[in-house]
């Protein structure tokens, strides 16, 4: 045969061959855009793609390591489980441009079994790590510049921001159910609040509550036991967010079921503790400042279960309201409960807050703290208690100026007329 003779068949190979890789990638593309636009599951796009590399581009050896929280061979065909030794971090995170493993210096020695480590980036971002291998050089002519490993490249890409923008989709919509979730009980518990607190001849109370999230641990509640006696309370579960609400709002149910068969304090806190520790598994807790007044008497009972002493003032003069126990669902069993009692004098206020008020600190670090309270209390003395928490709260802004809230705050403020 003539030497001009083979050079035009070559020629006609060569480009025959050129338009059949042309029309696989061509028909790739077009296959993988129809699959992306159809929103397949992330299980046939895989399939998809594994198809193109061996099918189509006789790809021998396959390992696909994509990244989600951590890295992970999501794809692999034609090797075992030789490739459990190569560290992502440290042997392939370093190359951002195709690069052949002839040349790759690393501690891995499966990776030897590969021919092509080829990085798939996003914005900057490293996606995923292909490492492909028996590469039929003579099915698909590769050149020594593996000029088609681009192709390949880009393939892997387009795959890979498909799943990864279905991932995100998954999580968006994931935080708007859980957005919503949130929404339902942020109006649960504001349900469980005392719609209406007295403010008459006899109690000028006045409470505030805000959650560090939507929904919170911190708790309020105001009862009418009968025409001469009231309850009130103010708790704080440990812990923030959904679970903590969820405790407190059956704590709240308990408690208003105790008091209307049992007004001993006593009983009642022992009746919590059990609930609480028996629903909690003693993994949580919750603290509360818990009070009986009559209004005939004038005589307060109280317990404080582990809680921030409420201050009543009068005359000047700050008394903390310490008396009681540990906090409840501590232990299985409280040791010892004392009751305070105190004969209460007409323009008395008294202050109950929760933690997250005073142990809010500034950009220095420095807490809200106790002291700062009282001073609050003391320059708005004869005042209405709407105006008291009022004036707390803007006391508080004031010093932690740019600093985020770190917890719930609670605040249940009360004169006694």
């Amino acid at each position: 045969m003539a030497k001009s003779q083979l050079v035009a068949e070559k020629s006609t190979y060569n480009e025959s061959f050129r338009r059949r890789i042309a029309n696989i990638k061509l028909t790739s593309l077009l296959d993988i855009t129809k699959a992306i636009n159809n929103n397949l599951p992330t299980d046939s796009l895989f399939k998809l793609y594994e198809n193109i590399l061996i099918n189509e581009l006789n790809i021998g050896k396959i390992a696909l390591f994509t990244y989600n929280n951590d890295w992970k061979c999501v794809l692999k065909h034609g090797i075992g489980s030789e490739f459990e030794d190569i560290k992502i971090e440290i042997d392939l995170l370093k190359y951002k441009e195709i690069t052949e493993v002839d040349v790759v210096a690393s501690n891995a020695a499966s990776i030897e079994t590969f021919d092509i480590i080829i990085p798939v980036y996003h914005k900057s971002q490293a996606l995923a790590y292909l490492l492909i291998g028996d590469l039929d050089e003579q099915k698909i002519e590769m050149s020594p510049t593996i000029k088609h490993l681009p192709f390949v490249q880009t393939l892997t890409n387009i795959i890979m921001v498909a799943i990864e923008n279905k991932r995100l989709a998954r999580e968006n919509l994931s935080q708007v159910a859980s957005r919503k979730e949130l929404e339902l009980a942020s109006e649960m518990q504001a349900m469980l609040f005392p719609d209406k607190l007295p403010d008459d001849d006899k109690l000028n109370i006045h409470a505030y509550y805000q959650p560090h999230h939507q929904v919170g641990g911190d708790y309020y509640d105001f009862i009418k036991l009968n025409e001469n006696e009231v309850a009130f309370c103010v708790a704080d579960v440990s812990g923030k967010g959904v679970s903590a609400a969820l405790l407190m709002a059956n704590f709240q149910a308990n408690l208003r079921a105790l008091f209307k068969h049992n007004t001993s304090l006593t009983d009642i806190i022992h009746d919590l503790n059990t609930l609480v520790f028996d629903n909690a598994k003693g993994e949580k807790f919750i603290t509360i400042f818990l009070a009986k007044y009559n209004l005939l008497t004038r005589m307060l009972t109280y317990i404080n279960a582990g809680h921030n002493p409420p201050l009543m003032l009068h005359s000047n003069t700050i008394l903390q309201l310490t008396t009681g126990c540990i906090g409840v669902g501590m232990l299985q069993e409280i040791p010892r409960v004392r009751e305070g009692v105190i004969h209460v004098s007409e323009d008395t206020v008294l202050v109950c807050y929760t933690d997250g008020l005073v142990e809010q600190n500034n950009e220095y670090g420095e807490d809200f703290g106790v002291d700062k309270l009282k001073q609050v209390m003391l320059k708005k003395q004869g005042i209405e208690m709407k105006k008291v928490n009022t004036n707390i709260i803007l006391a508080l802004d004031k010093f932690k100026q740019d600093v985020t809230y770190v917890d719930d705050i609670a605040l249940f403020s009360c004169k006694f007329l």
